[in-house]
């Protein structure tokens, strides 16, 4: 019997890889909170956790290899995730959209729920180790 990593992990590693692309653009984000005319982004978690799972539902994700040389194309469709604008509390005069605390209290969100996320991979690994040696 082999084991699947798609369905012992879940859609946990592929959380894993979106909070970090999320981090990314929240440091950003932050990075540039003083250039003029910068417009705030963010990408919606709840999206994209709503999309993969119904994929999984499915049972595909919708792309079929014609080839047996071709490239399977698995894991989440970060690309396809939407990377929206945020709207801005108080208009700024140079026009920038950076809420340097929101920025700041997203990011700090987003990192406690990527070692979230990292915690429980750490532990589905133990588990699936421990299985495979007996114990």
């Amino acid at each position: 019997m082999s084991i699947s990593f798609d369905s012992a992990l879940g859609i946990h590693e592929k959380a894993l890889g979106f909070r970090a692309q999320r981090a990314e653009v929240l440091a950003s984000n932050i990075a540039n909170a003083d250039t003029p005319n910068y417009k705030a982004r963010d990408l919606d978690f709840a999206s994209v956790l709503a999309e993969q799972s119904a994929k999984n539902q499915q049972g595909s994700a919708g792309l079929a290899r014609t080839n047996s040389r071709h490239i399977a194309a698995e894991g989440m469709a970060v690309g396809s995730a939407t990377l929206a604008y945020r709207i801005p509390a108080h208009p700024s005069i140079d026009q920038n959209t950076v809420d340097a605390q929101v920025e700041q209290s997203s990011y700090a969100e987003n990192a406690m729920n990527f070692q979230a996320s990292f915690t429980l991979l750490n532990s589905k690994f133990k588990g699936l180790v421990s299985a495979l040696r007996g114990d």
